[in-house]
């Protein structure tokens, strides 16, 4: 698989943000990088709390591009230690909807490198969106 120097730079970031995940309770450290249609790398990375609910860190990435005014999201590259690689979650993949680009794609790596790439559609086909709320129907 030929990997774009920006998306292993991401994973760079991904697996470096993951060592500050606070997962006292899981245990699952996991860091996360998006690429705005911008080419700005925003990461982030897990965060729980005592009541077992938390942020995932593809969404914490993606609210720091949102802080940012950078709202088109191109790329999401997820890195954990995992025997299985971790694709986003439904709720992440929901928000990860919100911002997508028609191209959007989801990177999947250890920490070593990224290992899969899919297309966002792919994984999250009819996903509800913007779109949907453009052209309500009338009462």
């Amino acid at each position: 698989m030929n990997i774009p120097e920006i998306i292993r730079q991401a994973h760079r970031e991904a697996v470096k943000v993951r060592l500050n995940s606070y997962s006292p309770y899981s245990r699952f450290k996991v860091g996360a990088a998006i690429i705005s249609s911008k080419n700005n790398i925003y990461s982030g990375t897990n965060v729980e709390n005592s009541c077992y609910t938390g942020i995932c860190a593809e969404r914490c990435a993606i609210f720091e591009a949102v802080k940012n005014a950078d709202f088109d999201i191109q790329h999401v590259v997820v890195a954990t230690d995992a025997v299985e690689l971790s694709p986003p979650c439904g709720f992440c993949r929901q928000v990860i909807a919100e911002f997508m680009m028609d191209d959007t794609k989801v990177w999947l790596g250890d920490l070593q490198g990224v290992r899969e790439m899919h297309v966002f559609a792919e994984i999250f086909p009819k996903s509800f969106t913007r779109k949907n709320l453009t052209n309500l129907a009338a009462d």
